[in-house]
């Protein structure tokens, strides 16, 4: 959460992070946009989630789910399923076999980060977007935006985010920042993403390792804002 919180302070959002489902109508009500991360579970998180989409439905907020792990446990493909079928998110975003598993598509069994390419579940994800409708973005050394019909893609990036903990999540984060101020979600999906590419680039080129590359890249979130 520190990755995504201090990532969105960077490119002038206010994010608040909390599971408290108690406060979640009220918290809510007042944001721009909600992201939903379901990597760490525990009964009361879940209770937070399913109270926070429920609030987003009623006053009509849009949303981002990030689905890390599905396929890993029952429990994560039961709640993603709930939370898409119930409270039709805006935009969901995941890597490669996340996607696969989404759209109950043949994936590689085990994997919480993707082995998959990016674009070998482009057409999943299509048809996922498409039954759902919702944009849906696989993260990779190639993104894929897509509505069901409209398909953009971001080249951006560096391979060394794969070894910083938190980059999926930060992705996803600033997605639901650009989804409250940009009509388009799939427009808002695909900048994001863009940002994310391109201050990777720049952070790498300023690291010595993933340690450095951590702050380098919220440096760049940072000077690229403007």
């Amino acid at each position: 959460m520190n990755m995504s919180a201090n990532s969105l302070l960077a490119i002038g959002a206010s994010p608040l992070m909390t599971f408290y489902a108690n406060e979640m109508s009220e918290v809510v009500s007042k944001c721009g946009a909600l992201m939903v991360n379901i990597g760490c579970l525990d009964d009361n998180q879940i209770e937070g989630m399913e109270a926070a989409v429920k609030a987003a439905k009623l006053f009509g907020k849009k949303w981002v789910l990030d689905p890390v792990g599905v396929g890993m446990s029952q429990i994560r493909n039961r709640i993603c399923k709930q939370l898409i079928e119930i409270y039709s998110p805006t935009v969901v975003r995941g890597n490669a076999t996340e996607i696969l598993c989404l759209a109950n598509a043949e994936m590689k069994q085990g994997k919480i980060d993707s082995s998959i390419k990016s674009e070998e579940a482009l057409e999943a994800a299509k048809t996922l977007a498409r039954e759902i409708g919702s944009v849906v973005v696989i993260s990779g050394e190639t993104d894929y935006i897509t509505d069901g019909t409209n398909v953009e893609m971001v080249r951006n990036g560096h391979p060394m985010m794969k070894s910083v903990t938190g980059m999926g999540c930060t992705a996803s984060a600033i997605i639901a920042a650009f989804v409250s101020v940009e009509e388009n979600p799939l427009m808002a999906a695909r900048d994001a993403m863009l940002l994310m590419g391109v201050a990777g680039e720049r952070a790498a080129g300023k690291s010595e390792g993933s340690g450095s590359f951590s702050s380098a890249f919220i440096d760049e979130l940072y000077n690229l804002k403007g």
